[in-house]
């Protein structure tokens, strides 16, 4: 085995290796680690894995566990390799017609890697895809003798409705991915996300840390469908692949004709000294690039879901904005219900998206909008654009609706457009592009609150159709942009159910959940730290006529995890309570921009019920010389004093609830902590 090239990307060294068989495989190290590598007896990763129906199927007993590591996936041997510009291109093929085009990306300033496949078919007959990987990198760990027993863990997020992005860490040897006697079996994890909802049950990311040698991989995948990741080996190597949901776990297949080529979702690739806190936040950094809002200042915004449960009408809008105007709020948006049919639950009525003009909006949307901006407020309006709900006409409309089996695909209150159809996308731009427009609308929030699991008909297979009806997902949302300039647009999907990178990458920002008024508010918030950009990340902070001020200050303080959401009693609070929410609003505004641009590192000892929280929490977001440390304290025991590094020398302003003591201290941040259920905000500077 020799190396073929080796690239240096920033703080990352790219390697190629090939067998004397033309096989290519990747390896990806810190660059100033390149002396600490060993020579290990190990095999090639192939650096594609595909598999075509008619292909072989894996031995080791790998059939029904993967559709990688495959003679397919063998055949396919070195052609070319060119760097132009930022892409390094590999060529590979078998000889049969097969071409691979695998993909490296890179720009200056990053700390990752984007990587795709293009599958070009170059015989002369159809060959029908059901295995695709986006990336698969090999050679994990090349720092530690042998298999690394012992010193790899594996990193990976799981997610629930109003429980998005626990941290869930194993080793390989609880994972049962020790190598076999012989390494005839192969090892095999694999977890994934079948259907509509991509953050259901896990995130598409993993890291694998080597803590003998202090180094972490990771990996997140751009997918707004079905997708895997798989963690093999057979040798003392250890595999992470990434690909969408393959035949065996998502029912994908597709055929690519003559002359065509395929495309495989981006992923994300990054290495670094440091675990996997240090690894999350390089990921981050491509996420920053293709965010839109990147330069902008993270807005205040009022959302009144929590105010009127689903039942926003003219006249409650406008006492909102009243009540709301001058206290430094940039938007308020009306939440759902505006399009209620009289005498029917808001919940059942989505999908025709007309609005309720005779109770609720006798004068029309644009008449509330107008009193909105007449606030001085921009004005914004829910939708659950892409499904529909039983009591609206379109959900009877079958041709617009997707299928399975013959079947209209129905979870008993929701049925969801066939994105893939123009006429559907020429529905959307009339119900719904077009009142954002004809109202002045500057805001809108498209939510989606059901699953549409494996997939819908399609020629080729139910996971394929899946796939291009999130295309058509995408599309919608880039035509709302294209349509309404400046228009700011929130991914929500019951919360945080489709907080995966293509649809952030066209969102502005995303609701962070659906946890409203939870205690558990900032466990969840700081989780997300690691996967999406905190600046893109709305957190509601729910006021209360009957709240203290320290819940009130813990409500405030969990939004600068993310973007500040307020709602609730907002035209009951005294002017205690009121004065707590200006000092809220003021200190957002302070450091928001830590917030926007900042890198966290995260601190405490939180026990593993979160409905039940114990235990402390702390997350330091450093930018430059200044540093945004949030503390909450939660039920249970937590020390007295807690101790923080920070690089930061003064103290700038500090909000809290118990008078708590704070000061500088040999570079750390020391903080008294006085009660359960408490949140403490420093804003520390050069």
């Amino acid at each position: 085995m020799t190396i073929l090239n080796q690239y240096q990307l920033g703080e990352m060294l790219l390697q190629y290796h090939r067998n004397d068989k033309g096989q290519v495989g990747m390896c990806l190290i810190p660059a100033d680690r390149e002396n600490d590598l060993l020579e290990k007896n190990w095999a090639i990763e192939p650096l594609v894995q595909l598999h075509a129906r008619g292909d072989q199927l894996p031995n080791g007993y790998g059939n029904g566990h993967t559709m990688a590591m495959t003679p397919a996936s063998d055949r396919m041997t070195y052609v070319s390799q060119q760097q132009e510009g930022d892409t390094i291109t590999t060529t590979l093929a078998d000889g049969m017609g097969r071409v691979a085009c695998h993909k490296v990306r890179w720009q200056e300033g990053l700390k990752a890697l984007r990587v795709t496949t293009v599958f070009e078919n170059q015989s002369d007959k159809p060959i029908q895809l059901n295995l695709l990987s986006s990336v698969n990198l090999g050679w994990i760990s090349p720092f530690t003798p042998g298999d690394a027993s012992g010193c790899l863990r594996v990193h990976r997020a799981r997610s629930a409705w109003s429980a998005e992005g626990r941290l869930q860490t194993e080793t390989v040897e609880q994972l049962h991915l020790e190598r076999s006697w012989t390494g005839h079996a192969i090892r095999v994890e694999k977890f994934g996300q079948v259907g509509s909802m991509p953050v259901r049950g896990w995130f598409p990311f993993a890291a694998v840390e080597d803590t003998h040698a202090g180094i972490t991989w990771a990996m997140q995948l751009a997918c707004p469908s079905s997708w895997q990741m798989e963690l093999r080996r057979k040798d003392d190597g250890l595999c992470m692949m990434a690909s969408l949901a393959d035949d065996d776990y998502g029912h994908w297949m597709k055929t690519i004709a003559p002359g065509e080529s395929f495309e495989t979702p981006e992923a994300y690739l990054t290495v670094c000294e440091g675990g996997v806190d240090e690894a999350s936040q390089r990921l981050l950094s491509i996420h920053r690039a293709n965010w839109l809002g990147r330069d902008r200042e993270l807005p205040v915004l009022f959302n009144e879901y929590c105010t009127t449960w689903g039942d926003p009408n003219h006249c409650n809008m406008v006492r909102i904005a009243d009540a709301i105007k001058g206290h430094g709020f940039d938007y308020l948006v009306m939440d759902a219900g505006w399009y209620a049919k009289d005498g029917k639950g808001w919940s059942e009525a989505g999908g025709d998206w007309i609005p309720n003009e005779t109770t609720l909006f006798p004068h029309g949307l644009k008449a509330t909008a107008d009193a909105i901006k007449a606030a001085g407020l921009k004005p914004g309006i829910w939708f659950e654009a892409e499904n529909v709900a039983s009591e609206s006409d379109t959900f009877q409309q079958e041709d617009m609706l997707l299928h399975r089996h013959g079947t209209v695909i129905d979870t008993a209150n929701r049925r969801f457009l066939d994105l893939r159809k123009e006429t559907v996308q020429a529905h959307l731009e009339e119900r719904v592009i077009n009142l954002l427009k004809n109202n002045g609308f500057e805001y809108v929030k498209i939510d989606y609150n059901d699953c549409i699991g494996v997939g819908c008909d399609d020629p080729d297979s139910l996971g394929e159709g899946l796939r291009q009806n999130m295309q058509g997902s995408l599309r919608f949302f880039r035509r709302m942009r294209e349509a309404v300039p400046g228009l700011c647009i929130e991914n929500c999907a019951s919360g945080g159910h489709r907080l995966e990178p293509s649809l952030m990458g066209v969102s502005d920002m995303a609701s962070f959940s659906d946890a409203h008024e939870c205690p558990e508010i900032p466990i969840i918030a700081a989780n997300l730290h690691r996967l999406i950009l905190p600046g893109q990340s709305q957190i509601w902070a729910v006021v209360r006529a009957e709240d203290s001020l320290r819940r009130i200050n813990y409500s405030l303080v969990n939004t600068f995890l993310g973007v500040l959401c307020l709602s609730g009693d907002i035209d009951h609070l005294s002017p205690q309570q009121w004065e707590k929410v200006d000092e809220g609003i003021g200190f957002f505004k302070a450091v928001r921009h830590i917030i926007r641009d900042g890198v966290s590192r995260f601190h405490g000892e939180v026990a593993p019920a979160w409905r039940k929280a114990e235990g402390w929490q702390a997350v330091c977001r450093q930018l430059g010389g200044e540093t945004l440390a949030v503390i909450h304290t939660f039920g249970g025991s937590f020390p007295e004093e807690i101790r923080l590094p920070v690089g930061s020398k003064r103290i700038l302003r500090v909000m809290c609830s118990e008078n708590n003591p704070v000061r500088l201290e040999d570079g750390q941040l020391v903080i008294g902590l006085k009660a359960p259920f408490e949140a403490i905000a420093v804003h520390l500077g050069e």
